[in-house]
């Protein structure tokens, strides 16, 4: 019996399909990592956002029955995920963060960055009094992260920078559905380049960057659903800090004051940690889970920018 069959003659309401699409996940050994980490939680996201529900809904509602159009769409779309093995957030064209939704395919990352908790805590205690209204998302990707920032800030103006054509309209697409024009901009370069030719460097009091840093062990053993993502977007050496060491070496010269970096080096924190074992770098405890985040003042970076400058290879 194929799984569309089934789902029409055995499974009726919105409690079966979550269940059952847990079971086929299960027993198709997915791996969890794009918005949940277990295939009960994969199963809830599948359904609830094909059936455009809302996340708080009641408890009773899970045993409405549903229509037999959306019994065969949720049928299909488990199988896809279990065949395919491609991150569910490409399969529906949506993710969220921040708790809001972002448009994503194949050209950006899932968004999935633990740095969602500090943008819902605008950066405290570490902003301080500082009144933000210029922030660079550095290796912006989808735009989640600045576009959020754009949300939890909303006097500042936003720059996304990525190298990537692709990322880049896939990030004029969330602008647009966030309806942040005028507010939000994105530019192309690679890293901090584009602003060389420039006669006066932009200044902004904070920078945040999720650039690729996964090591090259790690590449090399990457479970299916990350090989779907884009390798520029994941790649950054043998030991992770290809970017990192760049960024760390320039963004004094970009952070105004009183500003701050924030930058996310996931795994290769500790590779970080042994290359600059004198650097007072602080990284934040995450309640919702995720780790490799770094905040650093813009004196800091300042102080030690020739010690990021001797090390970059």
């Amino acid at each position: 019996m194929t799984g569309s069959k089934e789902s029409q003659e055995g499974l009726v309401t919105i409690r079966d399909f979550i269940r059952w699409g847990a079971s086929q996940f299960s027993q198709a050994g997915l791996f969890f990592g794009h918005g949940s980490d277990n295939a009960l939680d994969e199963s809830l996201h599948l359904v609830f956002q094909v059936l455009q529900l809302p996340w708080d809904l009641p408890e009773s509602y899970l045993d409405c029955r549903l229509s037999a159009s959306e019994r065969e769409k949720i049928a299909l779309l488990i199988a896809d995920r279990t065949s395919s093995r491609k991150p569910l957030a490409y399969l529906l064209n949506q993710a969220w963060f921040c708790e809001l939704p972002f448009y994503v395919d194949e050209r950006v990352l899932v968004p999935r960055s633990p740095i969602a908790e500090l943008i819902a805590e605008q950066f405290q205690p570490w902003l301080g009094e500082v009144r933000v209204h210029r922030v660079l998302d550095l290796c912006a990707g989808s735009g989640c992260i600045g576009i959020g920032v754009a949300h939890a800030f909303p006097e500042s103006q936003v720059d996304l920078l990525d190298i990537s054509e692709g990322a880049l309209e896939v990030a004029n697409i969330n602008i647009d559905r966030h309806e942040l024009w005028g507010r939000v901009q994105t530019i192309k370069s690679d890293l901090f380049g584009v602003f060389d030719a420039l006669p006066e460097r932009p200044l902004y009091q904070l920078i945040v960057s999720n650039p690729p840093y996964v090591d090259a062990e790690d590449m090399s053993d990457l479970p299916e659903e990350f090989t779907h993502e884009p390798k520029l977007g994941l790649a950054a050496g043998d030991d992770g800090l290809d970017f990192a060491r760049t960024i760390l070496a320039q963004a004094g010269d970009y952070l105004d004051k009183q500003g701050l970096l924030v930058l996310e080096v996931g795994n290769s924190q500790w590779a970080l940690q042994d290359e600059y074992p004198e650097v007072p770098f602080t990284w934040p405890e995450f309640a919702q889970g995720g780790h490799g985040v770094l905040v650093l003042s813009a004196e800091d970076c300042r102080h030690y920018q020739s010690v990021f400058k001797s090390r970059l290879k």
